[in-house]
């Protein structure tokens, strides 16, 4: 595995590191044993970054994060959020009250089984909040030695810049993938500038990008893909259009279509850090593998041409959430 700073005086992190899976684990599930052997072998391919959040699969990706490094915590690096929150009704908020910054940091270590964060994130923005008084709670958090670096996730380069004055950051995590490119415009020159890493989540499109989904069909049937505007029948129609170019660039090289995407990825700089999510250890295994893919200059600039800013069909999430978010 090969290894990136992440931020300026940030710690060393695996360059394909690891994300949250798309399928839910429940306690007990047959599932889980597989989660616990993908983060194993994870660990002996060398990937040492694991990102987790207060709101994944209600608070349980955290439990079981902890349950599968047990006895191999030394040289790992977990990340953790706050401040996306599911309503009782099911609808979607976020907090970013100074207040509630140290209430779901002390919660999130309880899950963890953890004296210490290694990178706590912001998750979404609270708007009605100054992002300076925030960071500041964070700062705190990392001043009592229960955090150790700072990052936001989907923040402006005006947010991102405001928040950096506040404390440094080391990450901002943000959605970066073929399909989605729309970071390269503002944030992704923001982050350059001030020495933020660029932590790419959904970083294969959130399954698009691996050539295994043909249609809504082959989503299960609880799948919240299935209600992203991506997935719906028009928009699905023509992004498997832009799937297909992949594809063949894939064969071509003998790689799978993830792993020319997450090469792709990789080039765009030695700030940028995908974590591709699974809880399969041969989907692991492949993305991994594709830290040691170097695209041509030629392969590089085709995909840049299909994939081109704006071209994939259909938002990220439903507007109206992406309106709340303000992203």
């Amino acid at each position: 595995m090969r290894y990136r700073r992440l931020g300026k005086d940030g710690p060393r992190v695996s360059a394909v590191s690891m994300g949250r899976g798309a399928q839910p684990v429940r306690f007990g599930d047959p599932l889980e044993k597989d989660f616990n052997e993908t983060i194993s072998r994870a660990l002996d391919l060398g990937i040492n970054f694991f990102d987790s959040s207060d709101a994944y699969w209600g608070a349980r990706h955290e439990v079981l994060l902890a349950r599968a490094l047990k006895g191999r915590r030394g040289g790992v690096l977990i990340s953790s959020k706050f401040g996306n929150i599911d309503l009782p009704d099911g609808k979607k908020a976020v907090n970013g009250r100074p207040e509630y910054v140290r209430e779901a940091c002390e919660a999130s270590l309880k899950r963890l089984e953890t004296g210490v964060i290694d990178v706590y994130y912001l998750h979404r923005v609270d708007h009605s909040v100054p992002i300076e008084d925030t960071i500041g709670a964070m700062a705190r958090l990392v001043s009592e030695g229960k955090v150790r670096w700072l990052g936001v996730c989907e923040a402006s380069s005006e947010t991102l810049r405001r928040a950096h004055a506040a404390h440094p950051l080391a990450a901002l995590q943000s959605e970066y993938s073929l399909w989605y490119r729309g970071a390269e415009r503002e944030v992704l020159p923001a982050c350059r500038e001030l020495g933020i890493a660029f932590v790419a989540y959904a970083p294969l499109g959130r399954g698009l990008l691996t050539g295994r989904i043909k249609s809504v069909d082959d989503l299960p049937e609880n799948d919240r893909r299935r209600t992203y505007p991506r997935f719906q029948p028009g928009n699905l129609a023509r992004n498997l259009e832009l799937v297909r170019e992949l594809e063949a660039l894939a064969v071509r090289r003998g790689a799978s279509p993830a792993q020319v995407a997450l090469a792709w990825l990789l080039a765009r700089g030695e700030d940028v850090i995908p974590i591709p999510g699974t809880n399969h250890v041969r989907n692991l295994e492949q993305n991994a593998a594709a830290a040691d893919i170097e695209l041509t200059d030629h392969e590089s600039e085709a995909l840049n041409e299909v994939f081109a800013i704006g071209v994939g069909a259909g938002e990220r999430y439903d507007p109206k959430l992406l309106e709340k978010w303000g992203i």
